[in-house]
């Protein structure tokens, strides 16, 4: 009991970004090595990609969002397509469940639709490993400690060394995922990089659906702790508010 107690502590303490000739440097020099050679050797998988999604997403064939960088600088992150653009009647888009594909969701479960990527980590932008860059609407509602996940750039994946490789909502809450990105703030290394790569690949032949479904709840400054998704909060709310009808009466 004490050790799950540890795990859900929110920390309150400011972070030291590591600074040394690995951070300053040679991790630069190895993304833009590293993400080169993966555009040339990928090529063909990404124009089979490319043709895909023109066939089955149409037009833009690339999803392209504006996410906080490096010092929370704003840069346009590049990714594949996985929903279609359908809207309703009144011009409104359907829900991300909606409009997720087949094809969509083995794109987000394989993590091929970060592919474009590469072309963010060989720019500048991002780093192949480091903290996930996220929305930036959650800019002004992190605290002060995990406000340090900006202190780097971003990357392709950044997860938690050791645990469980079956992500939902349950084993990742939004503070195991700032946590997890602190860490690697405070400890980045050649060798915390390798075990990061290792690390995707086991979450990735793991067919977590985490990536497959839209039902994480949103950050919103209050739900670090939160594992419940969007469906079990909306049937609680449902539920008290029953509940609630029932005792009025």
């Amino acid at each position: 009991m004490a050790e799950a107690k540890v795990q859900q502590e929110i920390r309150t303490d400011i972070p030291h970004p590591k600074n040394t000739i690995y951070t300053r440097c040679i991790k630069r020099v190895l993304d833009v090595v590293l993400s080169g050679t993966a555009i040339v050797v990928l090529s063909p998988v990404l124009l089979v990609l490319m043709l895909l999604e023109l066939i089955i997403h149409g037009r833009p064939i690339f999803y392209m969002d504006k996410r906080p960088g490096k010092d929370g600088r704003i840069f346009e992150m590049y990714k594949f397509r996985s929903m279609l653009n359908e809207t309703e009647r009144d011009g409104k888009h359907l829900t991300p469940a909606e409009r997720i594909t087949p094809f969509g969701r083995f794109l987000r479960r394989t993590s091929l639709d970060e592919l474009p990527g590469l072309f963010n980590v060989f720019n500048g932008t991002m780093s192949v490993i480091g903290p996930r860059p996220l929305m930036v609407d959650y800019l002004p509602l992190y605290n002060e400690r995990h406000k340090y996940r900006h202190s780097v750039r971003p990357g392709l994946a950044c997860w938690r060394i050791g645990g469980t490789d079956q992500l939902d909502s349950s084993t990742w809450t939004w503070n195991d995922q700032f946590e997890s990105d602190i860490y690697y703030v405070e400890n980045v290394s050649f060798g915390l990089d390798v075990k990061m790569v290792l690390k995707t690949f086991k979450i990735l032949f793991s067919r977590s659906e985490m990536r497959t479904n839209s039902n994480r709840v949103k950050f919103d400054g209050k739900n670090l702790l939160e594992t419940r998704t969007k469906k079990q909060i909306l049937a609680d709310e449902a539920a008290k508010a029953a509940e609630q009808i029932i005792t009025d009466n």
